[in-house]
């Protein structure tokens, strides 16, 4: 715990940017009846039943000094989809010598994920550009990024949504990501 504390300490550094990274569910939920809006002195009205429509991945990266934060949503959640992830966020940051990323030991946040996703040359090359601060289990609540998605998840998301388009709208209407990638 203290050693990520540690690296929340650090002043901000353009070389050696610190960022947090994590990832979340959305179950995409259609109503099978139409709610009835609330009106002056009656609440609203959802019936408990409902149709579930798939599940996306809501993926972020945040940078706490700067105030940026990164999202992409996934129809999944694979070590080939996380290696993708960190590469796009690599370049983000074409001028570090090293990123700091913060993230919890999840079996998919390897260097197997990337060596499994790209040619040799390219997963160490990717590899190289971080340098990965896990978490301790059970203190996945150290890392901002969970803490950024908590957010979102109650400001944006909380609610019955359909449709992936309107988890990508409510996503960019919320605080200037920076970065909308859709793989779906």
């Amino acid at each position: 715990m203290e050693s990520v504390l540690d690296v929340y300490k650090m002043p901000y550094s353009e070389e050696y940017p610190v960022v947090c990274m994590d990832e979340s569910p959305k179950q995409l939920i259609k109503h099978t009846r139409i709610p009835i809006p609330a009106k002056p002195g009656s609440y609203a009205k959802e019936d408990f039943e409902y149709e579930r429509n798939g599940l996306v991945q809501i993926f972020m990266a945040n940078e706490p000094l700067r105030g940026q934060r990164f999202v992409e949503v996934c129809q999944n959640k694979t070590k080939v989809t996380w290696a993708h992830f960190i590469k796009e966020l690599s370049e983000r940051y074409p001028r570090a010598k090293k990123i700091k990323l913060i993230m919890d030991n999840l079996n998919t946040h390897t260097p197997g994920s990337l060596y499994e996703t790209f040619s040799p040359d390219e997963a160490k090359r990717i590899w190289d550009r971080y340098e990965f601060i896990y978490t301790p289990k059970h203190g996945s609540w150290l890392n901002m990024a969970e803490i950024e998605l908590h957010v979102l998840m109650g400001q944006c998301l909380n609610r019955r949504i359909e449709d992936v388009s309107i988890i990508k709208e409510e996503i960019k209407r919320g605080k200037k990501p920076e970065i909308i990638k859709n793989q779906l």
